[in-house]
């Protein structure tokens, strides 16, 4: 049977922050611990906000789907990774890049289709990649990183390892086919993989009220047996730790796939090229950016409990966006890929020659 999620009723949110900062998890944390988890939102943010201007500068090309408002579930759940987890995502992938420890230079030249990118160049926003970080995209087909996630997960169980797949979607990728058929073979053979959907209340520019049936998407995890959790919160970083740590001792311990449903928001558009004036209004972002910012109500929370000042908090900042700042002009800086980079990282023997096995034209011209 699947285990019923403890917060279906959405629990008084003081209550909630305050029940996720003793949890076991988060209650022995250190005060660098605690700033350094500030640290790496405030990071993000600055880099998407970067990415912005550089977008409407005309130096990024193609789409661009900014992680603002949404910090706290990269980091939160990067930060309770174990060495042999991996993650893998859709195409709002720059929060969870800088979560698991990619550099802004190497993400910001991918956006400006510079050699010197995480991809060569040749992925562009939506295609970051570091398997060194066991970071495995970056998806730009809607749902399509699911099964690719699943299937990281059979790997890690049939190698014997104590690790897990973090397998991340937004709510609109939750009616796509392929994922069902992820979630019907995780459960079948017992798969370490967390099905964690980042719902930021709009896929696209469909509400989910109007796209998605059913009391949770998290619940659709009971027709496959599955274990199914919900973070009301998602905009506290300390909610988001408690929650998926359960569900990530559940995959390394016991093999046990489950879904985590993290309720959150993004501030911007579904990507820049959104004009998100016509499904939603101004005010309901105003009052969520009020009442529920990620980087506000943790700055709060830790100049509360006395671990940080705004002196530092301010210094932090400054340091965000002077790194965000020289990304941009390393970005700038750097060579773009040449013509005959585009048959190179494409097919292995390609690349490796002397090796080749297979007989045949590998590219038509």
């Amino acid at each position: 049977m699947s285990k019923k999620a403890s917060s279906t009723k959405k629990p008084d949110e003081g209550a909630a922050a305050y029940n996720a900062r003793l949890a076991p998890i988060n209650a022995k944390l250190g005060q660098d611990e605690l700033i350094k988890f500030y640290k790496d939102m405030i990071r993000i943010r600055r880099f998407e906000e970067r990415c912005l201007r550089s977008y409407q500068q005309g130096k990024i090309g193609g789409f661009l789907h900014l992680y603002i408002g949404q910090e706290s579930i990269a980091v939160g759940c990067a930060s309770v990774m174990a060495k042999d987890d991996h993650i893998i995502t859709a195409y709002r992938d720059h929060g969870h890049a800088l979560a698991v420890g990619m550099g802004m230079n190497e993400m910001m030249a991918e956006n400006y289709g510079k050699y010197t990118g995480c991809s060569k160049g040749k992925g562009g926003s939506m295609h970051y990649f570091d398997p060194a970080r066991h970071f495995w995209g970056g998806h730009g087909i809607v749902g399509g990183q699911i099964p690719l996630g699943t299937g990281i997960a059979y790997a890690l169980k049939y190698k014997g390892l104590k690790g897990a797949c973090m397998a991340f979607m937004g709510d609109g990728a939750v009616n796509q086919g392929a994922v069902h058929e992820s979630y019907n073979l995780a459960a079948l053979w017992n798969l370490p993989v967390i099905f964690v959907v980042e719902n930021n209340g709009y896929s696209m520019g469909t509400s989910q009220a109007r796209s998605s049936a059913g009391p949770s998407l998290a619940q659709r995890a009971e027709g496959y047996g599955m274990n199914w959790e919900i973070s009301e919160n998602g905009h506290d970083v300390l909610e988001v730790r408690d929650k998926f740590h359960r569900l990530l001792k559940l995959a390394h311990e016991e093999s046990k796939p489950s879904v985590l449903e993290i309720r959150t928001y993004r501030y911007r558009g579904h990507s820049v090229a959104d004009p998100d004036t016509t499904y939603r209004e101004k005010k309901e972002i105003e009052e969520y950016k009020a009442t529920k910012d990620p980087l506000n109500t943790y700055l709060a929370a830790l100049k509360a409990e006395g671990v940080i000042t705004d002196e530092v908090a301010k210094q932090i900042d400054d340091a965000a966006k002077a790194e965000a700042e020289t990304s941009a002009q390393f970005a700038e800086q750097s060579p773009f890929p040449t013509a005959e980079d585009i048959q190179k990282d494409v097919y292995w023997e390609a690349d490796n020659p002397a090796d080749r096995k297979s007989v045949g034209t590998l590219f038509f011209s």
